[in-house]
């Protein structure tokens, strides 16, 4: 019976553990992002440099990705309004079949941007990367971050670790897309953004460094 109870009150203790976890990482990062993030084209202040975080174009069942469609769409007001002179793509390009950041500069040329104001980081299969090579490669150390709500805070969080000054303009959100699965994920995601800068994670790949002009 003793050993039942030990067993019980572990379970509960780590239960509890996990909770308090994941509210005081989502806590902290909301509130280091609160204040640097814009959704608003004609407050936003100027950055000479963009990035853009990536996202699939198509959804499950081959439909149009809303979050990836947004992103798109707050990228080329930034450009065509002068709120950031280049931008660059960093998402997903682990497969021949699967390249986020080709995709997205596709689309952009297509909204009237010019190819000479897209940089392409294809190794950025996480924000976590995308961020750490955005200074490592690409040589910023202040940028405007362009992706939803959600995602921009994680994302400014970790640019204040990264030693960059970020701000983030809100893409549109994806509405009753998101479903309950996407809230879980990013907050299990911004636990992860701890444990990464705890153990000194690296990306998976940098390289050779990217000058943009001034």
């Amino acid at each position: 019976m003793r050993k039942k109870k030990v067993f019980i009150y572990s379970i509960l203790f780590g239960i509890i553990s996990l909770v308090a976890t994941i509210y005081f990482c989502n806590k902290i990062i909301v509130d280091a992002a609160k204040d640097n993030m814009y959704s608003d084209l004609n407050k936003i202040p100027f950055n000479k440099v963009g990035l853009l975080l990536g996202a699939s174009k198509y959804g499950k069942h081959g439909r149009n990705n809303p979050y990836y469609d947004y992103r798109i769409e707050a990228a080329i007001n930034l450009l065509k309004n002068a709120k950031i002179k280049y931008i660059i793509i960093s998402g997903d390009n682990s497969r021949k079949d699967y390249n986020e950041p080709e995709s997205m500069r596709s689309d952009l040329i297509k909204g009237g941007i010019d190819s000479i104001n897209i940089y392409l980081d294809y190794a950025g299969f996480r924000t976590f990367d995308s961020i750490i090579r955005l200074k490592e490669i690409f040589g910023q150390d202040s940028v405007t971050i362009i992706s939803q709500q959600f995602h921009n805070e994680r994302a400014i969080y970790t640019a204040s670790r990264a030693g960059i000054i970020a701000i983030g303009f809100n893409a549109k959100e994806a509405g009753n897309v998101q479903g309950l699965e996407t809230p879980w994920r990013e907050r299990l995601a911004r636990v992860k953004t701890f444990l990464d800068f705890w153990v000194g994670k690296k990306p998976k790949f940098l390289g050779s460094k990217i000058i943009i002009p001034g």
